[in-house]
């Protein structure tokens, strides 16, 4: 089972203080340990020093056994339990035992107060060692004479038991309290989670797109992630708008090819017609026929994949130069003529090229009659351009500002479709959209009375 993010945050809260807890105690307890430790050395050394002299002071041979010495060899030791047991009461300390290891017989003795531990070796070496309850240290005194100083060191066992204690009942509390904030933190910081997932169910459900998120801003990261999910809606809401007017501009254009194709047919089937008559209908039926297999040509065009976009070198001039011969076999009688000295590349697609350049040119034979055509071919700083200008009467300034959307034409340009001129708003939206499948631009500018002029930039 997948947890919520609310008790995973929980989780990781606990964890993280769990660990935190861990480091802190560890640090804790090798400071007090060390602290502890230090001071136990530092009072069996004290202890030491307060004994030594005094042991010595035992231990050191009468005047006679310094000129009988080297005659009578090593003498034994003479030092006595009470001896010791007065020392270590002189130095009034708790927990202190002393002992003595003399040579006696030919082997070594060992001399000390009642209550030193047992199981200490007598031949220890000197120094300072812990044997559990004791902190030992030896130091000699003279040649195979050694004391041994023992300290108490069960209240660092003890210290070191209570704090292991104290931390195994400490920790679990911890990290149930660590888990008890942090699941309440979580269920706090997910509150404007919940209510942007409940504003968003709600806008799935409803499918306006426009409605404002709740928390949406510039403030923390969940207010700009609102924020951002509420400029997304709106993008999609003005794609979805877009997408639903093409496809009603679609379907009303659509429709008056095919109401006329079905009229002409209707007609020519309802009666019998010469053949010339037959002809007629049948040149007015292909007519229809060319422009329904424009307009759909068109649209797949609007509906090409950018992924699908080929990148291979586009020669303009050539396009151009066809564009100019198709335009004047559409019309013989116009004035179209191309501007394009040197030969210009650039990486694209031929075919949606073509078609762009095709259009534009097209465009500006049937929607400026008797006017002249120039489709110009040039190199610019970092690709190249096509322009199509005319000198016919141009578009006001708010038919200018719509003029690339799909299927929209100004009324001038419908009354020539009600004649049988031609054009369904697509041109120029498709050259606008094989402008940006290609990284460049298209440029529109005119005014009434001073001509039309479109330019598509392409980077090379």
């Amino acid at each position: 089972m997948r947890l919520t993010l609310r008790a995973r945050l929980a989780l990781w809260a606990a964890l993280a203080t769990g660990v935190a807890v861990l480091l802190v105690a560890a640090g804790l307890y090798w400071s007090v340990n060390g602290f502890l430790r230090q001071a136990q050395e530092q009072r069996v050394g004290s202890v030491l020093g307060a004994v030594q002299g005094r042991v010595e002071a035992l231990l050191r041979p009468r005047p006679d056994d310094d000129l009988l010495g080297p005659l009578l060899g090593p003498q034994p030791v003479s030092i006595s339990q009470s001896d010791l047991e007065r020392i270590a009461d002189d130095v009034d300390r708790r927990g202190v035992e002393l002992r003595v290891i003399a040579p006696q017989g030919g082997r070594l003795i060992a001399v000390g107060t009642p209550n030193f531990p047992s199981g200490v070796p007598a031949d220890l070496t000197p120094g300072l060692r812990d044997s559990g309850t004791h902190l030992i240290l030896v130091r000699p005194l003279r040649p195979q004479v050694a004391l041994q100083v023992a300290v108490d060191a069960r209240s660092l066992r003890e210290a070191r038991e209570a704090f292991i204690r104290a931390l195994t009942a400490l920790v679990p509390l911890a990290l149930l309290l660590s888990l008890l904030v942090g699941w309440v933190v979580a269920g706090r910081l997910l509150r404007p989670v919940r209510a942007l997932e409940g504003a968003a169910h709600a806008i799935g459900e409803g499918g306006d797109l426009r409605r404002p998120l709740p928390g949406a801003g510039e403030g923390d990261e969940l207010a700009r992630l609102a924020l951002t999910l509420q400029q997304s809606f709106a993008r999609l809401a003005d794609a979805r708008d877009r997408e639903q007017g093409f496809l009603r501009a679609a379907a009303h254009d659509l429709r008056s090819p095919l109401a006329a194709l079905t009229a002409r047919v209707e007609g020519t089937l309802a009666r019998d017609r010469d053949a010339e008559r037959y002809r007629a209908d049948l040149r007015e039926i292909g007519t229809d026929i060319t422009r329904l297999s424009t307009l759909a040509n068109h649209l797949l065009l609007l509906a090409r994949d950018p992924a699908a976009v080929q990148r291979t070198p586009v020669p303009l001039r050539d396009l151009a130069a066809d564009a100019v011969d198709r335009a004047r076999e559409l019309d013989p009688l116009a004035d179209v003529d191309l501007d394009g000295a040197e030969a210009v590349t650039v990486p694209g697609d031929r075919v949606l090229l073509g078609q762009a350049i095709w259009n534009l040119t097209t465009n500006a034979v049937r929607h400026a009659p008797g006017a002249t055509v120039l489709v110009q071919v040039r190199a610019e700083p970092g690709g190249a351009a096509v322009t199509v200008q005319d000198d016919g009467p141009g578009v006001d300034a708010a038919a200018l500002a719509r003029l690339g959307e799909a299927f929209y034409r100004p009324d001038a340009s419908r009354t020539a479709d009600a004649s049988g001129g031609g054009g369904h708003g697509l041109g120029l939206a498709l050259a606008r959209h094989v402008a940006g499948l290609h990284g460049g631009t298209l440029d529109i500018a005119s005014a009434p009375g001073a001509g039309f002029r479109v330019t598509l930039h392409l980077p090379g």
